[in-house]
């Protein structure tokens, strides 16, 4: 699956194998510890939240995305 902005699907695809890779080779066989994927996922996430600002993808509610930081829900 391609990501939501064109220029992060290779981000995508190599953040997607190291944490395929990771899971199988580590974590399922009881070694969580470290984030080996970490930083690009930071960089994957940077680029997608990019395109979304470039492509004017409403993502109010959104919070993991910061569309809602701050923000109570009852504030208008």
């Amino acid at each position: 699956m391609n990501s939501v902005g064109e220029a992060c699907t290779e981000l995508k695809r190599e953040y997607d194998q190291c944490f395929n890779r990771w899971f199988a080779e580590k974590f399922l066989k009881g070694e969580s510890g470290g984030d080996p994927c970490g930083q690009l996922f930071k960089r994957y996430q940077h680029c997608v939240q990019k395109a979304i600002k470039e492509k004017d993808i409403p993502i109010e509610g959104l919070e993991f995305m910061g569309g809602s930081k701050g923000k109570s829900e009852d504030s208008s």
